[in-house]
């Protein structure tokens, strides 16, 4: 009887666990769907044509690759 006692609260506190894991989980979906990752920020976003300025090459420090 004992055997059956303690297999029965194993098996609630399984169902009661997954049950718990299900409802985070959902939880944590929603948050990620409401949250919109590919939205720039206001202070990156530049207009079009307007890239990151890049310093000029200097071939005088290369080196040659082809003999």
């Amino acid at each position: 009887m004992e055997t059956l006692i303690t297999l029965l609260a194993a098996a609630l506190l399984i169902a009661l666990g997954t049950r718990l894991i299900h409802r985070l989980n959902a939880q944590h979906d929603a948050r990620i769907a409401a949250h919109h990752f590919s939205d720039p920020y206001p202070s990156l976003s530049r207009p079009p044509g307007h890239e990151n300025p890049r310093p000029p090459e200097r071939t005088v420090h290369r080196r040659p690759t082809w003999p």
